[in-house]
Protein backbone atom coordinates (compact mmCIF):
# COMPACT_ATOMS: atom_id res chain seq x y z
CA UNK A 1 0.00 0.00 0.00
CA UNK A 2 2.86 2.25 0.90
CA UNK A 3 4.33 1.95 -2.11
CA UNK A 4 1.35 2.33 -3.86
CA UNK A 5 1.00 5.59 -2.44
CA UNK A 6 4.39 6.54 -3.19
CA UNK A 7 3.43 5.86 -6.90
CA UNK A 8 0.66 8.49 -7.00
CA UNK A 9 3.02 11.41 -5.81
CA UNK A 10 5.31 10.38 -8.46
CA UNK A 11 2.57 11.05 -10.94
CA UNK A 12 3.22 15.25 -11.65
CA UNK A 13 -0.96 15.07 -12.57
CA UNK A 14 -2.55 13.03 -10.43
CA UNK A 15 -0.49 14.71 -7.72
CA UNK A 16 -1.45 18.32 -8.73
CA UNK A 17 -5.28 16.55 -8.77
CA UNK A 18 -4.74 15.88 -5.26
CA UNK A 19 -3.01 19.02 -3.66
CA UNK A 20 -6.17 21.17 -5.82
CA UNK A 21 -8.92 18.33 -4.09
CA UNK A 22 -7.13 19.15 -0.70
CA UNK A 23 -7.12 22.86 -1.29
CA UNK A 24 -10.60 23.16 -1.80
CA UNK A 25 -11.86 20.75 0.71
CA UNK A 26 -9.48 23.11 3.28
CA UNK A 27 -11.34 26.00 1.92
CA UNK A 28 -14.80 23.91 2.31
CA UNK A 29 -13.92 23.53 6.39
CA UNK A 30 -13.15 27.00 6.83
CA UNK A 31 -15.73 28.15 5.50
CA UNK A 32 -18.35 25.72 7.85
CA UNK A 33 -16.52 27.48 11.07
CA UNK A 34 -17.57 31.43 9.59
CA UNK A 35 -21.25 32.05 11.26
CA UNK A 36 -23.91 34.20 10.01
CA UNK A 37 -24.81 36.70 12.43
CA UNK A 38 -27.25 36.98 15.35
CA UNK A 39 -26.69 33.23 16.12
CA UNK A 40 -26.88 31.42 19.70
CA UNK A 41 -24.50 28.54 18.77
CA UNK A 42 -24.73 26.85 22.03
CA UNK A 43 -28.59 26.73 21.91
CA UNK A 44 -28.38 25.91 18.10
CA UNK A 45 -26.11 23.39 18.63
CA UNK A 46 -29.06 21.59 21.26
CA UNK A 47 -31.60 22.22 19.03
CA UNK A 48 -29.96 20.60 15.72
CA UNK A 49 -28.77 17.65 17.54
CA UNK A 50 -31.03 14.78 16.46
CA UNK A 51 -34.17 14.20 14.21
CA UNK A 52 -33.75 15.42 10.70
CA UNK A 53 -32.16 18.61 11.40
CA UNK A 54 -29.52 16.25 13.35
CA UNK A 55 -29.12 14.25 9.68
CA UNK A 56 -29.04 17.02 7.81
CA UNK A 57 -26.31 18.56 10.34
CA UNK A 58 -24.23 15.90 9.26
CA UNK A 59 -24.72 16.48 5.57
CA UNK A 60 -23.28 20.08 5.61
CA UNK A 61 -20.07 18.65 7.98
CA UNK A 62 -21.54 20.30 11.02
CA UNK A 63 -21.95 23.84 9.56
CA UNK A 64 -25.36 23.86 10.47
CA UNK A 65 -25.42 23.18 14.20
CA UNK A 66 -23.08 27.07 13.85
CA UNK A 67 -25.26 28.26 11.41
CA UNK A 68 -22.29 29.14 9.37
CA UNK A 69 -21.08 30.04 5.45
CA UNK A 70 -22.03 26.68 4.49
CA UNK A 71 -25.31 25.63 7.02
CA UNK A 72 -27.08 24.36 3.97
CA UNK A 73 -23.71 22.30 2.59
CA UNK A 74 -24.76 20.77 -0.90
CA UNK A 75 -27.68 19.23 -0.58
CA UNK A 76 -30.12 21.88 -2.35
CA UNK A 77 -28.06 21.00 -5.43
CA UNK A 78 -28.63 17.60 -4.97
CA UNK A 79 -32.21 18.04 -4.72
CA UNK A 80 -32.50 20.31 -7.90
CA UNK A 81 -30.26 17.48 -9.42
CA UNK A 82 -33.09 15.07 -9.01
CA UNK A 83 -35.80 17.15 -9.62
CA UNK A 84 -34.41 17.93 -13.58
CA UNK A 85 -33.85 14.16 -13.90
CA UNK A 86 -37.07 13.52 -13.20
CA UNK A 87 -38.52 16.10 -15.57
CA UNK A 88 -36.23 15.25 -18.08
CA UNK A 89 -38.10 11.69 -18.46
CA UNK A 90 -41.55 13.57 -18.65
CA UNK A 91 -40.62 17.18 -20.09
CA UNK A 92 -39.72 16.58 -23.81
CA UNK A 93 -37.74 19.66 -24.32
CA UNK A 94 -35.31 18.26 -21.49
CA UNK A 95 -35.35 15.10 -23.18
CA UNK A 96 -34.28 16.42 -26.57
CA UNK A 97 -31.53 18.68 -24.50
CA UNK A 98 -30.17 15.50 -23.05
CA UNK A 99 -29.71 13.86 -26.52
CA UNK A 100 -28.09 17.12 -28.04
CA UNK A 101 -24.79 15.69 -26.12
CA UNK A 102 -22.36 18.41 -24.56
CA UNK A 103 -23.97 21.66 -25.58
CA UNK A 104 -27.71 19.80 -24.14
CA UNK A 105 -25.84 18.64 -20.90
CA UNK A 106 -24.87 22.21 -20.76
CA UNK A 107 -27.66 24.23 -20.83
CA UNK A 108 -29.76 21.34 -17.84
CA UNK A 109 -27.03 22.31 -15.72
CA UNK A 110 -27.34 26.20 -16.04
CA UNK A 111 -31.06 25.16 -15.46
CA UNK A 112 -30.37 23.48 -12.24
CA UNK A 113 -27.92 25.95 -10.93
CA UNK A 114 -30.59 28.54 -11.12
CA UNK A 115 -32.91 25.88 -9.45
CA UNK A 116 -30.15 25.33 -7.09
CA UNK A 117 -30.05 29.37 -5.80
CA UNK A 118 -33.90 29.46 -5.80
CA UNK A 119 -34.34 26.15 -3.68
CA UNK A 120 -30.77 27.42 -1.16
CA UNK A 121 -32.96 30.85 -0.26
CA UNK A 122 -36.19 29.33 0.47
CA UNK A 123 -34.70 26.98 2.60
CA UNK A 124 -32.23 29.45 4.04
CA UNK A 125 -35.43 32.02 4.94
CA UNK A 126 -37.18 28.71 6.69
CA UNK A 127 -34.27 27.84 9.11
CA UNK A 128 -34.25 31.85 9.60
CA UNK A 129 -37.62 31.71 10.91
CA UNK A 130 -37.41 27.98 12.91
CA UNK A 131 -34.53 29.49 14.83
CA UNK A 132 -35.80 32.59 15.37
CA UNK A 133 -39.33 30.59 16.40
CA UNK A 134 -36.62 28.71 18.85
CA UNK A 135 -34.74 31.76 20.24
CA UNK A 136 -31.70 30.98 18.57
CA UNK A 137 -31.51 33.38 16.25
CA UNK A 138 -32.21 36.89 16.44
CA UNK A 139 -33.05 39.12 13.45
CA UNK A 140 -34.46 42.26 11.57
CA UNK A 141 -35.39 42.73 7.99
CA UNK A 142 -31.82 43.70 6.85
CA UNK A 143 -30.40 41.37 8.89
CA UNK A 144 -32.82 38.66 7.77
CA UNK A 145 -31.78 39.78 3.83
CA UNK A 146 -28.09 39.33 5.18
CA UNK A 147 -28.93 35.95 6.12
CA UNK A 148 -30.43 34.82 2.92
CA UNK A 149 -28.00 36.17 0.98
CA UNK A 150 -25.13 34.68 3.00
CA UNK A 151 -26.26 30.90 2.99
CA UNK A 152 -27.39 31.11 -0.49
CA UNK A 153 -23.89 32.16 -1.59
CA UNK A 154 -22.36 29.65 0.03
CA UNK A 155 -24.36 26.98 -1.38
CA UNK A 156 -23.26 28.47 -4.60
CA UNK A 157 -20.03 28.40 -3.22
CA UNK A 158 -20.03 25.06 -2.31
CA UNK A 159 -21.15 24.19 -5.79
CA UNK A 160 -18.89 25.55 -7.92
CA UNK A 161 -16.31 24.29 -5.72
CA UNK A 162 -17.68 20.50 -6.50
CA UNK A 163 -17.87 21.27 -10.10
CA UNK A 164 -13.90 22.15 -9.75
CA UNK A 165 -13.22 19.28 -8.22
CA UNK A 166 -14.78 17.40 -10.50
CA UNK A 167 -13.08 19.30 -13.63
CA UNK A 168 -9.26 19.51 -12.07
CA UNK A 169 -9.03 17.33 -9.42
CA UNK A 170 -9.72 13.74 -8.33
CA UNK A 171 -13.55 12.01 -8.14
CA UNK A 172 -17.17 13.28 -8.51
CA UNK A 173 -16.73 16.68 -6.81
CA UNK A 174 -19.95 16.48 -5.29
CA UNK A 175 -19.72 13.35 -3.92
CA UNK A 176 -16.20 14.25 -2.29
CA UNK A 177 -17.77 17.57 -0.34
CA UNK A 178 -20.25 15.12 1.20
CA UNK A 179 -17.91 12.69 1.95
CA UNK A 180 -15.35 15.29 3.87
CA UNK A 181 -18.63 16.24 5.58
CA UNK A 182 -19.67 12.74 6.77
CA UNK A 183 -16.21 11.96 8.06
CA UNK A 184 -16.08 15.25 10.00
CA UNK A 185 -18.59 13.59 12.46
CA UNK A 186 -16.19 10.89 13.09
CA UNK A 187 -14.35 11.74 16.01
CA UNK A 188 -17.93 12.69 17.97
CA UNK A 189 -19.28 9.18 17.19
CA UNK A 190 -16.27 7.66 18.27
CA UNK A 191 -16.10 9.23 21.57
CA UNK A 192 -19.77 8.59 21.70
CA UNK A 193 -19.09 4.95 21.33
CA UNK A 194 -16.44 4.92 23.69
CA UNK A 195 -18.48 6.59 26.26
CA UNK A 196 -21.87 4.49 25.57
CA UNK A 197 -22.58 1.10 27.78
CA UNK A 198 -21.27 -2.60 27.43
CA UNK A 199 -23.14 -3.33 24.98
CA UNK A 200 -22.50 -0.92 22.56
CA UNK A 201 -19.19 -1.11 22.72
CA UNK A 202 -18.44 -4.22 22.46
CA UNK A 203 -20.70 -5.33 19.35
CA UNK A 204 -21.02 -1.73 17.51
CA UNK A 205 -17.15 -2.33 16.11
CA UNK A 206 -18.23 -6.13 14.81
CA UNK A 207 -21.24 -4.60 13.13
CA UNK A 208 -19.49 -1.44 11.47
CA UNK A 209 -16.99 -3.91 10.16
CA UNK A 210 -19.77 -6.02 9.16
CA UNK A 211 -21.82 -2.96 7.34
CA UNK A 212 -18.67 -1.78 5.64
CA UNK A 213 -17.82 -5.36 4.46
CA UNK A 214 -21.01 -5.97 2.60
CA UNK A 215 -20.80 -2.20 1.13
CA UNK A 216 -17.42 -3.36 -0.54
CA UNK A 217 -18.66 -6.97 -1.38
CA UNK A 218 -21.69 -5.43 -2.89
CA UNK A 219 -20.26 -2.38 -4.52
CA UNK A 220 -17.47 -3.90 -6.33
CA UNK A 221 -19.94 -6.96 -7.34
CA UNK A 222 -20.47 -7.33 -11.11
CA UNK A 223 -22.16 -9.52 -13.98
CA UNK A 224 -19.93 -10.20 -16.79
CA UNK A 225 -21.72 -10.54 -20.19
CA UNK A 226 -19.94 -12.53 -22.57
CA UNK A 227 -19.54 -10.11 -25.94
CA UNK A 228 -18.30 -11.75 -29.40
CA UNK A 229 -17.13 -9.49 -32.05
CA UNK A 230 -17.23 -11.09 -35.28
CA UNK A 231 -14.85 -9.64 -38.40
CA UNK A 232 -15.48 -7.00 -40.53
CA UNK A 233 -13.77 -5.16 -43.01
CA UNK A 234 -13.00 -1.58 -42.01
CA UNK A 235 -12.00 0.71 -44.98
CA UNK A 236 -9.39 -1.88 -46.88
CA UNK A 237 -9.04 -3.68 -43.54
CA UNK A 238 -9.98 -6.77 -42.18
CA UNK A 239 -10.31 -6.08 -38.69
CA UNK A 240 -10.18 -9.72 -36.78
CA UNK A 241 -13.16 -10.48 -33.84
CA UNK A 242 -12.27 -11.51 -29.92
CA UNK A 243 -14.30 -12.13 -26.98
CA UNK A 244 -14.60 -9.44 -24.19
CA UNK A 245 -17.07 -9.39 -21.90
CA UNK A 246 -19.76 -6.36 -20.66
CA UNK A 247 -19.58 -5.81 -16.62
CA UNK A 248 -22.96 -5.10 -15.21
CA UNK A 249 -22.46 -3.49 -11.67
CA UNK A 250 -24.90 -5.28 -8.77
CA UNK A 251 -25.26 -1.87 -7.38
CA UNK A 252 -24.31 0.65 -10.69
CA UNK A 253 -25.82 3.26 -9.29
CA UNK A 254 -23.74 3.75 -6.27
CA UNK A 255 -24.74 5.88 -3.35
CA UNK A 256 -26.50 8.22 -5.45
CA UNK A 257 -29.96 6.69 -4.33
CA UNK A 258 -29.24 7.32 -0.85
CA UNK A 259 -27.77 11.16 -1.14
CA UNK A 260 -31.26 11.31 -3.17
CA UNK A 261 -33.50 9.81 -0.89
CA UNK A 262 -31.87 11.70 2.27
CA UNK A 263 -32.47 15.36 0.03
CA UNK A 264 -36.09 14.71 -0.76
CA UNK A 265 -36.94 13.65 3.13
CA UNK A 266 -35.43 16.74 4.23
CA UNK A 267 -37.53 18.89 1.72
CA UNK A 268 -40.57 18.44 4.12
CA UNK A 269 -39.42 19.69 7.30
CA UNK A 270 -38.03 22.48 5.40
CA UNK A 271 -41.42 23.13 3.83
CA UNK A 272 -43.14 23.43 7.06
CA UNK A 273 -41.55 26.48 8.31
CA UNK A 274 -43.52 28.12 5.88
CA UNK A 275 -47.19 26.06 6.81
CA UNK A 276 -47.09 26.21 10.32
CA UNK A 277 -50.59 24.14 10.06
CA UNK A 278 -48.40 21.37 8.76
CA UNK A 279 -45.25 21.06 11.41
CA UNK A 280 -46.92 18.92 13.92
CA UNK A 281 -47.62 16.48 11.49
CA UNK A 282 -44.12 16.57 10.06
CA UNK A 283 -42.60 16.61 13.57
CA UNK A 284 -44.72 13.20 14.91
CA UNK A 285 -44.03 11.57 11.28
CA UNK A 286 -40.68 12.64 9.87
CA UNK A 287 -38.39 11.73 12.39
CA UNK A 288 -35.82 9.50 11.53
CA UNK A 289 -36.48 6.71 14.02
CA UNK A 290 -40.47 6.38 13.08
CA UNK A 291 -41.15 3.63 10.91
CA UNK A 292 -43.56 5.78 8.49
CA UNK A 293 -40.09 7.81 7.96
CA UNK A 294 -37.98 4.77 7.39
CA UNK A 295 -40.39 2.80 4.81
CA UNK A 296 -40.77 5.96 2.66
CA UNK A 297 -36.78 6.08 3.05
CA UNK A 298 -36.54 2.31 2.12
CA UNK A 299 -38.88 2.82 -1.06
CA UNK A 300 -37.18 6.05 -1.83
CA UNK A 301 -33.92 4.39 -2.05
CA UNK A 302 -35.33 1.66 -4.49
CA UNK A 303 -37.44 3.38 -6.49
CA UNK A 304 -34.18 6.02 -6.79
CA UNK A 305 -31.82 2.91 -7.54
CA UNK A 306 -33.69 1.75 -10.65
CA UNK A 307 -34.21 5.39 -11.54
CA UNK A 308 -30.99 6.06 -11.81
CA UNK A 309 -29.84 3.08 -12.99
CA UNK A 310 -31.68 3.54 -16.17
CA UNK A 311 -30.43 6.98 -16.57
CA UNK A 312 -26.94 5.27 -16.63
CA UNK A 313 -27.60 2.78 -18.71
CA UNK A 314 -29.79 2.36 -21.57
CA UNK A 315 -30.26 -1.32 -22.74
CA UNK A 316 -31.74 -0.49 -26.06
CA UNK A 317 -28.46 1.81 -26.84
CA UNK A 318 -26.36 -0.31 -25.72
CA UNK A 319 -28.01 -3.53 -28.04
CA UNK A 320 -27.90 -0.56 -31.21
CA UNK A 321 -24.28 -0.28 -30.26
CA UNK A 322 -23.56 -3.73 -29.97
CA UNK A 323 -24.79 -4.19 -33.59
CA UNK A 324 -23.11 -1.28 -35.20
CA UNK A 325 -19.79 -3.09 -33.96
CA UNK A 326 -20.33 -6.53 -35.35
CA UNK A 327 -20.81 -7.53 -31.56
CA UNK A 328 -23.27 -9.99 -30.30
CA UNK A 329 -23.95 -11.89 -27.01
CA UNK A 330 -23.44 -16.04 -27.68
CA UNK A 331 -26.57 -17.72 -27.78
CA UNK A 332 -29.02 -14.41 -27.99
CA UNK A 333 -29.97 -12.34 -31.64
CA UNK A 334 -28.83 -8.93 -31.91
CA UNK A 335 -31.37 -6.44 -31.96
CA UNK A 336 -34.24 -6.17 -29.59
CA UNK A 337 -33.64 -10.08 -28.29
CA UNK A 338 -30.13 -8.15 -26.89
CA UNK A 339 -31.87 -5.60 -25.72
CA UNK A 340 -34.46 -7.49 -23.54
CA UNK A 341 -32.09 -10.02 -22.19
CA UNK A 342 -29.97 -6.86 -20.61
CA UNK A 343 -33.14 -5.24 -19.41
CA UNK A 344 -33.54 -8.43 -17.80
CA UNK A 345 -30.17 -9.22 -16.53
CA UNK A 346 -30.22 -5.35 -14.99
CA UNK A 347 -33.37 -5.89 -13.54
CA UNK A 348 -32.40 -8.79 -11.66
CA UNK A 349 -29.30 -7.62 -10.47
CA UNK A 350 -30.75 -4.12 -9.49
CA UNK A 351 -33.30 -5.50 -7.34
CA UNK A 352 -30.90 -7.07 -4.60
CA UNK A 353 -28.72 -3.81 -5.07
CA UNK A 354 -31.49 -1.92 -3.94
CA UNK A 355 -32.76 -3.68 -1.36
CA UNK A 356 -29.37 -3.96 0.33
CA UNK A 357 -28.54 0.27 0.05
CA UNK A 358 -32.55 0.56 1.67
CA UNK A 359 -31.68 -2.10 4.42
CA UNK A 360 -28.09 -0.15 5.00
CA UNK A 361 -29.46 3.06 5.15
CA UNK A 362 -32.38 2.16 7.80
CA UNK A 363 -29.90 0.43 10.03
CA UNK A 364 -28.89 2.96 12.24
CA UNK A 365 -32.68 3.86 12.92
CA UNK A 366 -33.37 0.45 14.19
CA UNK A 367 -29.92 -0.10 16.43
CA UNK A 368 -31.07 3.30 18.27
CA UNK A 369 -34.46 1.95 18.86
CA UNK A 370 -33.70 -1.28 19.76
CA UNK A 371 -30.22 -1.76 20.21
CA UNK A 372 -29.60 0.95 22.51
CA UNK A 373 -27.22 2.46 20.91
CA UNK A 374 -26.62 6.16 21.17
CA UNK A 375 -27.45 8.65 18.25
CA UNK A 376 -24.24 10.04 17.59
CA UNK A 377 -22.40 7.08 17.55
CA UNK A 378 -24.96 5.15 14.73
CA UNK A 379 -25.20 8.19 12.91
CA UNK A 380 -21.65 8.68 12.45
CA UNK A 381 -20.60 5.26 11.89
CA UNK A 382 -23.84 3.85 10.73
CA UNK A 383 -25.31 2.39 7.76
CA UNK A 384 -25.48 5.42 5.73
CA UNK A 385 -22.49 7.62 6.77
CA UNK A 386 -20.62 4.30 5.73
CA UNK A 387 -22.72 3.57 2.91
CA UNK A 388 -21.41 6.75 1.56
CA UNK A 389 -18.22 7.47 2.37
CA UNK A 390 -17.19 3.87 1.45
CA UNK A 391 -18.90 4.36 -2.12
CA UNK A 392 -17.27 7.66 -2.38
CA UNK A 393 -13.84 6.10 -1.07
CA UNK A 394 -14.04 3.36 -3.97
CA UNK A 395 -15.32 5.32 -6.90
CA UNK A 396 -12.08 7.96 -6.14
CA UNK A 397 -10.11 5.01 -6.02
CA UNK A 398 -10.92 3.64 -8.80
CA UNK A 399 -10.19 6.90 -10.91
CA UNK A 400 -6.70 7.25 -9.35
CA UNK A 401 -6.55 3.86 -10.20
CA UNK A 402 -7.16 4.13 -13.80
CA UNK A 403 -4.76 7.41 -14.07
CA UNK A 404 -1.89 5.28 -12.76
CA UNK A 405 -2.79 2.45 -15.18
CA UNK A 406 -2.06 4.94 -18.04
CA UNK A 407 0.90 5.31 -16.75
CA UNK A 408 1.87 1.93 -16.50
CA UNK A 409 2.05 1.95 -12.48
CA UNK A 410 0.58 -0.95 -10.82
CA UNK A 411 -2.65 -0.24 -9.22
CA UNK A 412 -4.00 -0.43 -5.70
CA UNK A 413 -7.12 -2.30 -6.43
CA UNK A 414 -6.62 -5.49 -7.78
Amino acid sequence: MFAWLANVWRVPELRRRLLFTAGVLAVYRFGSFVPAPGVDQQALGKLVGGGVLGLLNLFSGSALSRFSLFALGIMPYVTASIIFQVLAVVVPSLERLQKEGEAGYAKITQYTRYLTVALAAAQATGYAFLFRSQNVLHFNTGRLIIIILTLTGGTALLMWMGEQITKRGIGNGISILIFASILTSLPLGVTAWWNGGPMERIFFPLIALGIVASVVFVQEGQRRIPIQYAKRMVGRRMTSGGTTYLPLRVNMAGVIPVIFAAAVLAFPPTMAQYFPATQDFVNTYFQPGDWLYLVIEGGMIVVFTFFYTAVQFNPVDQADNLRKHSGYIPGIRPGPPTAQYLDRVLTRLTLPGSLFLAAVAIAPSLFIRYGGFSQATSRALGGTSVLIAVGVALDTMRQMESQMMMRNYEGFLR
